[in-house]
């Protein structure tokens, strides 16, 4: 799907409010790829993420595709905008076992204020991949102001 591309400095915008999310790097989530009404997170395996049955926990799992799914939307917003999640809705599809997972976000409707997207988590094991999550999020539009940036 093409979009209209309000920031052309998106990319560097949507990379530098990552690298101020503290807790994508304390669970050792990177940004993977940045483009228009897109994003992709990794996250590799880690044993301290898990549940009590070696399932990476479900909590993490829904963090990732949250946090692809709104700097999906904020690739799309005007550099003055910062964005916050107004609701999701995640589907647990299957155990989250894997040596890597990533989480793809998409803008299917941006809007002015409201933008929905949608996500998945793809968990890598042995060279193949398998959905282990799935999301339909809403992602809305604010004034970039102190404490609230991008």
């Amino acid at each position: 799907m093409r979009f209209k591309i309000q920031d052309p400095d998106f990319e560097k915008r949507v990379r530098s409010s990552f690298a101020r999310q503290k807790f994508m790097n304390t669970i050792g989530a990177e940004l993977a790829k940045v483009s228009p009404g897109e994003v992709e997170i990794s996250l590799p395996y880690r044993d301290d993420l898990t549940q009590q049955h070696g399932f990476v926990h479900a909590g993490i799992i829904a963090t990732i595709v949250d946090t692809a799914c709104g700097y999906a939307a904020f690739s799309l917003m005007p550099a003055d905008m910062a964005v916050l999640t107004v609701e999701y809705k995640i589907n647990l599809l299957a155990p989250a076992v894997g040596e890597l997972f990533l989480a793809l976000g998409r803008v299917i409707r941006p809007g002015k204020t409201l933008s929905v997207c949608t996500g998945e988590v793809i968990a890598h094991q042995q060279g193949k991949g398998k959905t282990v999550a799935t999301m339909l999020a809403t992602m809305m539009a604010l004034p970039n102001q102190e404490g609230l940036a991008g």
